[in-house]
């Protein structure tokens, strides 16, 4: 693991969700720029004194040099958006599999050097969107792709949290202060931090990318530089049409990802904050409520996404666990000499990376532009 020291949020959700399948054992990393952190948290982690390390270079070279079957299999990288791209490019180059957060890097170019670097060494790039991994977003994919909901005509899609209604950067919240910083989160604020999660869940379960955007995005706390809230208008390549908002200065609102799609065969709702519940709607007919677990109505992929039986709540650990088992099965794949195809992975990829970047960037240039419309193609 890169990053992931103490004072860390993400880092441990990670461990969490990679252990929960007993598929995985951290056995090194480099977890802090601030020496006296990695150790600390490397020793409170059980890691092999020799293989908590100074740089991530330093680790990318010392696991390198050891035998084929004590050297990692694969890094996982949860550091802020600015500490992506060097230390993914530095474990490809070292021949090692990359799990990355998101956003996958601090600028579009970087994303765009990582897809060519991905390509050539037909290595496995993992992507933690991780709310792709709820058995019922799954379930929701399914009824697009199979044409059982038609054509999207509306789609709208909100995530608003209210955590950053106050300069928490300025009361010692680590968290706080990279993501308002451009230094270490990049041209997006709340874009770059929830935005991209809400275009990925809608583009992942319909499967109709977004071909223009026209955005607005606003500051409302004094001395910040970064958006913190962004209204958007999408137009897709099947013809419908979109809205999308995001907000971290929302008040009363946790973590309010919510999304609402309307096909010419039905529509569906789904919200992260009560994710084990999918409403499935047609015309006519008595609005359905699916729940999690029910192998006889879902499909293969939500059932396979499912641990524990029916009226058990899973959550957030869960579906972060179903998208680095989808990692492992194409990291395990590749080490037995089967790679899979990148549109084969079972979790959201070094072109979703890509993706996420050029929303960031476009929805910037339009609201910089005075909302106007820009295209958003994705790139051939």
């Amino acid at each position: 693991m890169v990053g992931g020291g103490q004072g860390s949020f993400i880092g441990a959700v990670h461990r969490i969700a990679m252990a929960m399948d007993q598929q995985v054992e951290l056995c090194a990393g480099v977890f802090s720029r601030d020496e006296a952190n990695s150790q600390a948290t490397g020793e409170k982690l059980h890691v092999d004194p020799s293989r908590i390390y100074k740089t991530y270079q330093e680790m990318a070279a010392g696991e390198a040099a050891l035998p084929a079957d004590q050297r990692i299999d694969f890094v996982s990288i949860v550091t802020p958006n600015n500490a992506h791209f060097g230390p993914s490019k530095t474990f490809l180059d070292a021949g090692f599999h990359v799990v990355c957060d998101k956003p996958m890097t601090l600028t579009f170019e970087e994303a765009q050097e990582l897809v060519g670097i991905v390509e050539r060494s037909g290595l496995v790039f993992g992507l933690t969107h991780n709310y792709t991994g709820y058995p019922l977003v799954r379930h929701a994919r399914h009824l697009f792709q199979s044409g059982q909901m038609g054509t999207v005509r509306k789609v709208l899609v909100e995530y608003l949290q209210d955590w950053l209604s106050k300069p928490q950067e300025k009361l010692g919240s680590k968290q706080a202060s990279w993501r308002t910083n451009p230094a270490e989160s990049g041209i997006g604020g709340a874009l770059g931090d929830i935005g991209t999660h809400a275009l990925n869940l809608v583009e992942y379960i319909t499967g109709d990318p977004v071909v223009e955007i026209c955005a607005d995005k606003s500051i409302f706390l004094p001395n910040r530089t970064l958006d913190e809230d962004v209204n958007a208008l999408l137009r897709f390549e099947g013809g419908g049409k979109g809205v999308l908002t995001i907000s971290q200065v929302a008040t009363g609102e946790e973590n309010g990802l919510r999304l609402r799609v309307y096909a010419s065969e039905g529509a569906i709702t789904w919200s992260q904050e009560n994710p084990n519940v999918l409403e499935l709607a047609r015309f006519g007919q008595p609005k359905q409520i699916l729940t999690r677990g029910h192998a006889e109505y879902l499909c293969e992929e939500a059932t396979n996404a499912t641990r524990i039986p029916t009226g058990h709540p899973e959550g957030y650990l869960e579906c972060f666990a179903n998208v680095y088992l989808g990692a492992i099965e194409a990291i395990r794949a590749h080490i037995a000499g089967t790679p899979m195809a990148i549109s084969e992975y079972r979790c959201p990829n070094v072109y979703d990376g890509l993706r996420g970047m050029q929303f960031i960037y476009k929805a910037v240039e339009s609201a910089d532009a005075g909302a106007v419309w820009v295209p958003m193609k994705k790139a051939e």
